[in-house]
């Protein structure tokens, strides 16, 4: 597939695919309290550039080397790029995006109460590991190395990462932030559970609009090429973006009377989320359905994980996870077999979706939870109670916020 490779569309899809690190930092830092922002922002940054190593010594090879079974790659570790065609080149620079994106999800869901050196040694193993293995299943084929995972073999269709990508960094995330456990205060028995004030609601819109943008290069880069159904993808992804905001913030403003900003924004971009399997073979009205139902779907597994006292800060495992799974599925559903190739009846092609949501569960979560739990018992992963309640910028960092002290100096006045 690299061979016919458009050089200067996949290099722009790569810059606002990166763009979308710088919103997942502003999203998160802004969902997040401020004494704890520094270290958000750095976590974002931080597990980029170490998922960019890890992906280039084995990561890439595991996910797009010749195939073994359809299970693993057997080459293209620590690829010398000087010596690669620069087709295989691009599609590195491409994918290490992907590959960042996927990794990035956890930054959030256990924002406040992480250990920064414990938060990358488990990106280590999701870019290294987790993510590329599971991405071999479905996407092996792309460089045409040879071979294919034994998921596209049998039909299972995800055009850009509903499950390859979100999905993989949600169910990682889920097992992580049970092993970890709620932020304190954040399920108290005598205070309203829903409330840990965001810090910066306008920094976090701000972030969700790049990775809206950034969503462009995901799903529109995906080709590969700029070619006849780009067009048909940009506005498939722009249109389900849009209905995933209205549905998730008009379904919260019925209940509450208000406008919620964090559904708000977060149903945008479980629309986006939704779209990505399968923008490329739905019409644009199916677009438009999927993402009404993945924004619904993200109220919905967002009042889940505060029933079972789950405690994601930012909501990201409504948003890649629940609405991953159903855009998987939507592609099923909706996608237009012919366009979708597999030679698949409709009801063959949503058992083989459902049963990719499946596998993709059983091996993230189930894998991720088993070296998370014993990773945890040898390194600790959360701070202690004190470091927690201080903030996370000083405690990791030794850096206080201005506000911070200001607030401080002013107890002081008080007490004197």
């Amino acid at each position: 597939m690299i061979e016919g490779i458009d050089a200067l569309w996949v290099v722009i899809a790569s810059a606002l695919v990166f763009l979308m690190q710088a919103g997942f930092l502003c999203l998160e830092s802004g969902m997040t309290r401020s004494k704890n922002s520094i270290n958000v922002a750095i976590k974002n940054f931080a597990d980029f550039s170490l998922s960019t190593i890890v992906f280039w010594i084995f990561g890439f090879g595991l996910m797009f080397g010749t195939s073994n079974g359809g299970w693993f790659g057997t080459d293209f570790f620590v690829l010398d790029f000087g010596a690669e065609n620069s087709s295989l080149t691009l599609f590195f620079v491409f994918q290490v995006m992907f590959c960042g994106a996927s990794v990035t999800i956890l930054s959030g869901i256990v924002a406040e109460r992480m250990k920064l050196v414990a938060y990358l040694l488990v990106s280590i193993i999701v870019a290294g590991f987790l993510y590329p293995i599971a991405g071999h299943w479905s996407w092996a084929n792309l460089d045409g190395s040879g071979g294919s995972g034994w998921l596209a073999e049998m039909g299972f269709i995800d055009f850009a990462g509903s499950t390859v990508v979100h999905s993989v960094g949600g169910w990682a995330g889920l097992a992580l932030v049970i092993i970890i456990g709620p932020r304190i205060g954040r399920f108290v028995q005598t205070a309203d559970s829903s409330r840990i004030s965001p810090s910066n609601l306008p920094l976090a819109t701000l972030g969700a609009i790049f990775l809206f943008i950034g969503w462009l290069g995901f799903n529109g880069g995906s080709t590969l090429a700029m070619n006849d159904t780009v067009p048909a993808i940009l506005a498939n992804t722009i249109i389900a973006g849009c209905v995933g905001a209205i549905s998730a913030g008009g379904l919260r403003y019925v209940v509450r009377q208000a406008l919620d900003v964090e559904h708000f924004l977060n149903g945008a971009l479980g629309g986006l989320v939704a779209v990505t399997a399968n923008c490329y073979a739905v019409s644009t009205g199916a677009a438009a359905l999927i993402g009404l139902v993945g924004g619904m779907l993200v109220v919905f597994f967002a009042h889940l994980l505060e029933h079972y006292k789950i405690d994601d800060a930012v909501g990201a495992i409504p948003v890649h996870l629940g609405a991953g799974m159903w855009g998987t599925l939507a592609t099923g559903l909706y996608g237009d077999l012919d366009i979708l190739g597999t030679g698949l009846t409709r009801l063959e092609q949503i058992y083989v979706q459902g049963l990719g949501v499946l596998v993709y569960g059983i091996w993230t979560f189930g894998l991720a939870f088993l070296l998370f739990y014993i990773l945890n018992r040898i390194i600790p992963f959360r701070v202690s109670k004190e470091e927690e309640l201080v903030g996370l910028n000083y405690s990791e960092h030794g850096i206080q916020h201005e506000d911070e002290l200001n607030n401080e100096s002013l107890v002081g006045e008080r007490n004197e």
